[in-house]
């Protein structure tokens, strides 16, 4: 597998998300991948767009000229498209979340269902193979299931088909996302031996349970690349509303704030992007890389930047 980019860019926006992205706007984005580094680690899903962000991505790298052997595509699978909806017809499996869509998209999570839906990326992509396969939010398919024992049945036959791609040369390295880090606890002490982890939720510097931080470690000693992808909580430790997937609240999150508050005052003092240690954060607790997320080619490079910053010991001592 090609190494991990410092800085894995993440495409939801070109799957319309929230808003419809004219396609050279996505064009431009990818262009800028390219610039960050020679060859960048991007991360999709079946599930964004129904499919539009492998689409889209697939069409950038053919009119940017790029080789396969220039870009390491890690995509989450166990969405794919269902139907074609009607002119306007809001989709099924995420409303309010998706813009201006063609296809609606269903869950298909089982041995033979991760296979349909890797050959529905794969076809999408056109052309460009995918070095990284997972199944998509495990967590959230656990916790919707009335039966627990078969969906987790469901989880294990997928990742043995994931697997046994692998050993045919279909993917390079096999791992796992989800926003509730015990669930990537569950299914690696269920003998899934992960070669990569992408962890939505936590760690942060807001977020770190000691227990979370020695299953990290013992990750690492077991030689699995680590991804953070959710640094920021949302955007919340940077001033935004949200925190981890929903609207923040100034009293259920009143210890979140008061942290905030520290946090952007101390940032200031030393006059440092409060982005900055954030993903460094990650670096330090022994993760490979950090996966970022914008709709602005011109904030790319910017994240690429992030993974390199080093904030003063200084600084890290007060925070502590």
């Amino acid at each position: 597998m090609n190494k991990l980019s410092p800085v894995i860019f993440g495409t939801s926006c070109l799957g319309n998300l929230y808003k419809d992205i004219p396609f050279e706007t996505k064009k431009a984005i990818a262009a800028e991948w390219f610039k960050a580094y020679d060859c960048p680690t991007i991360d999709s899903a079946g599930k964004y767009g129904a499919g539009l962000s492998l689409e889209c991505i697939g069409k950038a790298l053919r009119e940017l000229g790029k080789s396969p052997s220039e870009i390491s595509i890690s995509v989450k699978l166990g969405w794919r498209r269902s139907r074609h909806l009607e002119k306007g017809e809001e989709p099924t499996f995420e409303p309010g979340a998706w813009a201006n869509l063609e296809w609606d998209a269903m869950q298909d999570i089982s041995y033979d269902g991760i296979i349909r839906c890797y050959n529905e990326a794969k076809s999408l992509l056109g052309g460009y193979p995918i070095d990284m396969v997972s199944v998509h939010d495990p967590d959230e398919y656990l916790a919707a299931a009335k039966d627990r024992t078969a969906a987790k049945d469901d989880i294990l036959g997928a990742y043995r088909a994931l697997f046994e791609l692998k050993s045919q040369g279909e993917a390079q390295a096999v791992g796992i996302g989800a926003k509730d880090w015990r669930a990537i606890k569950e299914l690696w002490q269920s003998g899934v031996k992960f070669d990569w982890t992408m962890f939505a939720c936590a760690p942060t510097l807001l977020v770190h349970p000691q227990e979370l931080i020695d299953f990290v470690s013992e990750l690492k000693q077991n030689g699995v690349l680590l991804i953070d992808s959710a640094v920021f909580n949302g955007g919340f430790l940077t001033g935004g509303a949200h925190i981890d997937y929903r609207p923040a609240d100034p009293i259920r999150d009143a210890e979140a704030f008061a942290f905030r508050q520290r946090y952007l005052a101390l940032c200031e003092e030393f006059k440092i992007d409060p982005a900055a240690p954030a993903v460094e954060y990650a670096y330090r607790l022994g993760f490979d890389s950090v996966a970022l997320n914008t709709s602005s080619p011109k904030r790319i490079l910017q994240n690429a930047a992030y993974g390199s910053f080093r904030a003063p010991e200084e600084f890290w001592r007060r925070l502590a």
